[in-house]
């Protein structure tokens, strides 16, 4: 159990997630079109990830000197600094940047407090919504919404009805392939296609079961959103049913994972191949 994580401590990283939510939307909201770079990996990144990520860096040295922060806009952070961190702060100004370009609206603030590997607090914020999902390793997980914080939990399923959320630009193949496995097993399957961490939020408060990622990630666009859910008594595991873990290797990228709802099903059984 962590000793840093308070509900105190909870509220303060929901502010400075709310202040990149903000600086986002000043650029979102302007008439002319927005400037697209395309990083090193081919993916593309905006003046609203920079803006995110210098209030985010700022304000969490202010708030916790004493904590690393490694962010998906952070330079020169190598793995052989990383590698000592028992305790850092992983960060994604903006997840969901193709959302952002293309108007959906389906993107996110991610803030995650990693320690030992794992996520133990987790701030996901909806900046056009004013909406949050923060979750906290022993206090609980929770949506905020205009302000006012609401216990979340993942739900029961009934019926052998499960409600399947995915990308709607990545794995398709896989994913049809794992529905008709499903639906082999007796379970209906009611899919969703949306963008950005949400998807885990959508099982985290009982809308959805089961959302599995069969392309790249990574590890800064999974770990808030992990903290989330697993407060809510989910799971997030790789296809080998091992937990998914953080800052264990050079690379950033995630291997394939599902994230589960409801704990009852034999997930292990229903999805390994």
């Amino acid at each position: 159990m962590s000793e840093l994580v308070t509900k105190d401590l909870m509220e303060s990283v929901l502010a400075i997630a709310e202040q990149a939510g903000e600086a986002i939307k000043v650029v979102y909201h302007r008439d002319e079109a927005v400037q697209v770079i395309t990083k090193a990996d081919d993916s593309p990144v905006t003046e609203a990830d920079h803006a995110a990520h210098h209030v985010i860096v700022d304000k969490l040295v202010s708030l916790t000197p004493d904590i690393p922060v490694f962010s998906e806009e952070s330079e020169s952070i190598t793995y052989a600094q990383r590698q000592t961190w028992s305790r850092y702060w992983l960060v994604d100004p903006l997840d969901g940047t193709k959302e952002f370009i293309n108007g959906t609206g389906e993107f996110t603030v991610n803030i995650a407090l990693i320690e030992n590997n794992e996520p133990v607090l987790g701030v996901v914020t909806v900046p056009l919504k004013d909406q949050a999902y923060v979750g906290g390793q022993g206090v609980g997980a929770f949506k905020v919404d205009q302000g006012q914080w609401h216990k979340i939990a993942v739900r029961t399923v009934e019926d052998r009805a499960l409600i399947v959320v995915g990308s709607r630009r990545h794995g398709a193949e896989k994913l049809n392939a794992l529905l008709q496995k499903l639906e082999s097993a007796g379970y209906s399957t009611d899919m969703t296609s949306m963008g950005s961490s949400l998807k885990f939020c959508l099982i985290a408060e009982g809308k959805a079961d089961l959302y599995p990622r069969l392309a790249p990630t990574s590890e800064w666009d999974t770990a808030a959103a992990q903290a989330v859910l697993m407060e809510a008594g989910g799971r997030v595991i790789n296809t080998e049913f091992e937990p998914l873990t953080y800052n264990r290797k050079e690379s950033v990228l995630n291997p394939e994972f599902y994230a589960l709802g409801d704990p009852a099903i034999e997930w292990e059984a229903l999805l390994k191949s």
